[in-house]
């Protein structure tokens, strides 16, 4: 009956977790398509540093929210104390461990599943922050080529051949010193 009390348990925590970090990952997901992709062409230094530091306290944050529901199992079955059972939660989660508390017996297994958990979560985070940071060294290398295309396109309409400074051809200098005009269809 322990191990049907057991996996029971680690079924319903891990669903949690996996719950509460698609949506939140799924939600951070849709913030950053709806402000990263705004035509917004280059976003600096500044702004980029900025937007890294943004995402990555609400990654912290969303870790934290998913911590909550192994940290409240705790409580409930393992520890008298809220602080013990967030400590333990965390520790695990983040696979430091928590050498000063111990799991009664029946419930061991549930911190090396939180380790795993936990360890996959934060894959996953990093790799979010990893496509984020990419998507913006991509969108300022593009914006640079492009600046330097226009800037050199610019420069060689304005200075083109040495005989027409002012954008004309060699025909149509003679036709404008002429006073005649020429029509196009």
């Amino acid at each position: 009956m322990v191990v049907v009390h057991q996996t029971s348990a680690v079924l319903v925590l891990v669903t949690l977790t996996l719950i509460l970090q698609s949506a939140g990952m799924a939600a951070l997901i849709q913030w950053a398509k709806a402000h990263l992709f705004r035509g917004i062409h280059r976003f600096g230094t500044l702004r980029s540093a900025v937007l890294v530091i943004r995402l990555t306290s609400l990654v912290v944050c969303l870790h934290m929210l998913t911590i909550l529901p192994w940290a409240c199992f705790y409580r409930w079955n393992c520890f008298a104390t809220w602080e013990s059972a967030i400590y333990f939660s965390a520790a695990s989660y983040s696979t430091v461990g928590a050498s000063d508390l111990i799991l009664p017996r029946t419930w061991r297994t549930l911190c090396p599943i939180e380790s795993l958990v936990g360890v996959l979560m934060c894959g996953l985070s990093a790799s979010f922050l990893f496509a984020i940071v990419t998507r913006l060294i991509r969108r300022d290398s593009e914006t640079e080529r492009e600046e330097v295309h226009a800037d050199s396109t610019s420069s060689l309409g304005l200075a083109g051949e040495p005989g027409q400074q002012n954008g004309l051809g060699p025909i149509e200098k003679i036709e404008s010193s002429a006073g005649l005009s020429r029509r196009f269809v």
